[in-house]
């Protein structure tokens, strides 16, 4: 049990890298082929362990589902991330992340016809409010940019809620690695042909230090953090281990703090507080 906790807790961890790491390299690429680079190489990866475990990954007879998962999960989720995380701070977008399980709380009557509880209710609710405060709660040199990028962010996490609900519709279907390949696959592509046109080599400033941030998000947040997160919860369950996500913008704003010397006001710290309980409230 111990060993489930512990890498559950580590998968959050690596994730909340990621949006460090996307701030971080918010001046180096654009967004969209800052996530073209991330996933062409995590699809690679994904693949190579699909080799390794002699499974087939029906790319064409599955393309509906990789392509709704690959453009809401790898597309939409990642680079509406990456273009926030250029006008707001890796911790403000960590706490609006609270928000996801959520949002995956209001989708799962409609996509899965399953029912919520009243204290799942009550949870999402403190959570929305708690998510009010956090974007009210905004620093006072905030701009018009700024909140297009609390915009993003928030857009960021109705993606990510979608592809969760549908994900699990889905893996009906196929395994979790399978699934994951082929939505990286899809996402990749379309990143790949968002970038046609919209990047220009002016806009590039790579460096060593961003290389290896690239190479962070490309494997640790990505194909590692993922194997950490379900081989937790085989071991813990999934409803024990459904709590853990909250763990991420609480990891978000520590690394923000410690890493990028990030500063919160006392209103978006409470908001983040609020929509964290509440999110814990739903999830319990």
């Amino acid at each position: 049990m111990k060993k489930g906790i512990l890498l559950l807790i580590a998968a959050t961890l690596l994730w909340a890298g990621n949006y460090i790491c996307g701030r971080f390299l918010a001046p180096a690429l654009p967004a969209t082929l800052l996530n073209t680079v991330r996933w062409a190489i995590s699809t690679v990866l994904l693949w190579g362990l699909l080799v390794l475990n002699k499974k087939n990954l029906p790319i064409f007879s599955k393309w509906k589902e990789f392509l709704i998962l690959g453009f809401l999960g790898v597309f939409a989720f990642s680079t509406l991330n990456y273009l926030g995380l250029k006008s707001i701070s890796a911790s403000q977008a960590g706490m609006i992340s609270a928000g996801i399980p959520i949002i995956i709380l209001l989708f799962t009557p409609i996509f899965l016809k399953e029912k919520i509880k009243t204290k799942g209710w009550i949870g999402a609710i403190i959570s929305i409010i708690g998510v009010i405060i956090l974007v009210q709660g905004k620093q006072s040199n905030s701009t018009a940019h700024s909140v297009i990028g609390e915009i993003e962010i928030l857009l960021s996490c109705l993606a990510w809620a979608l592809y969760t609900v549908l994900g699990k519709k889905y893996g009906r279907q196929m395994d979790p690695l399978t699934m994951t390949a082929g939505a990286a696959f899809y996402g990749t592509l379309f990143s790949f042909i968002s970038c046609i046109g919209t990047v220009q080599p002016s806009m590039i400033h790579m460096t060593k230090s961003a290389w290896l941030a690239i190479m962070y998000v490309s494997t640790f947040a990505s194909v590692v953090a993922y194997f950490a997160w379900n081989a937790g919860v085989k071991i813990v369950g999934a409803g024990r281990a459904a709590p853990f996500i909250n763990l991420l913008p609480v990891w978000t704003v520590i690394l923000g703090v410690l890493l990028l010397q990030e500063q919160i006001s006392g209103v978006t710290l409470l908001g983040g507080i609020v929509a964290i309980l509440g999110a814990i409230l739903a999830s319990l």
